[in-house]
């Protein structure tokens, strides 16, 4: 624990400063997204939206490369996939008369595919696990910047519609009676799942953001009922996550991504045992 404090009080490796600050930031929109992604049961659909994202970046990278197309950075490529998707999925949902989850299967199949197989096609060599888990230790001032803009887009949008979205969260008929209209809500938080999960995945990698969109909610979700106390706990237990990953990382030499995983599931099925005890002791 010295080594670490030590770390974090040297000039000389503001990456580690910085990645706590990222995990303290980006804990506000996973808390704020992930809790509705859960309670709307749409976890597959962030899955297939962030491997959709590879497609995007693999397209950017080999256009780049072959085209000279330098203005498509990744994280744009990455952005019109996300978007794309999740227009597909939400459209499918309301109008069509497919199975949802036959297209969230195929979108995040072929995203990948399609990803794989243009990265493979790009001169030099790209490491798909770089997005796969990405890197938090390597963040940026940049990136920084990004995750604020994003946590106030999402507090913004969280304060506005807070009612409207937990009402159509829970009960679509009763939303639509009211006046409201359940599938513009359903599009907003697929919009922001996507600008989220984008965002996101250039920074901590396409497996560490399904992980971080879902496994704290699920935990809070099995403590409270009601939507304010879930998000908040979220955010916290995403925090707490995110922080002790980075440490324990640090002080092992391991990867920060995979251990900040396995963490929040080994808690996750630990609450879930915690649970099942307390129900089976007081019934």
């Amino acid at each position: 624990m010295t080594e670490l404090i030590y770390a974090l009080l040297n000039p000389s490796l503001p990456f580690l400063r910085n990645a706590l600050i990222i995990g303290v930031l980006s804990s506000i929109s996973f808390g704020v997204i992930g809790t509705f992604v859960v309670i709307r049961k749409i976890s597959y659909i962030a899955g297939a939206i962030s491997h959709s994202v590879l497609a995007g970046i693999g397209f950017a990278l080999y256009a780049q490369e072959v085209y000279s197309w330098h203005w498509l950075h990744p994280t744009l490529g990455a952005f019109i996939a996300a978007i794309i998707s999740a227009i597909i999925i939400g459209l499918v949902k309301i109008y069509a008369n497919e199975r949802e989850d036959s297209v969230i299967g195929a979108i995040w199949a072929v995203g990948m595919a399609v990803g794989l197989l243009f990265i493979s096609k790009t001169t030099g060599y790209t490491d798909p696990m770089s997005y796969l888990f990405g890197n938090i230790l390597i963040v940026s001032y940049t990136d920084l910047y990004l995750v604020s803009i994003l946590d106030i887009i999402v507090i913004i949008v969280g304060i506005l519609f807070f009612n409207k979205l937990q009402a159509s969260s829970f009960d679509e008929e009763y939303t639509a009676i009211r006046g409201g209209s359940p599938n513009f809500y359903y599009f907003l938080i697929l919009i922001l799942t996507a600008i989220t999960v984008v965002l996101m995945t250039t920074i901590v990698g396409i497996v560490m953001v399904i992980a971080l969109l879902t496994i704290p909610s699920a935990i809070s979700g099995l403590f409270h009922k009601r939507l304010a106390p879930i998000i908040l706990t979220t955010i916290i237990l995403t925090t707490i996550f995110s922080v002790t990953g980075i440490g324990v990382s640090y002080l092992t030499d391991t990867p920060s991504g995979p251990v900040i995983i396995v963490i929040a599931g080994t808690t996750y099925l630990l609450s879930l045992l915690f649970k099942m005890i307390k129900k089976k002791i007081l019934t």
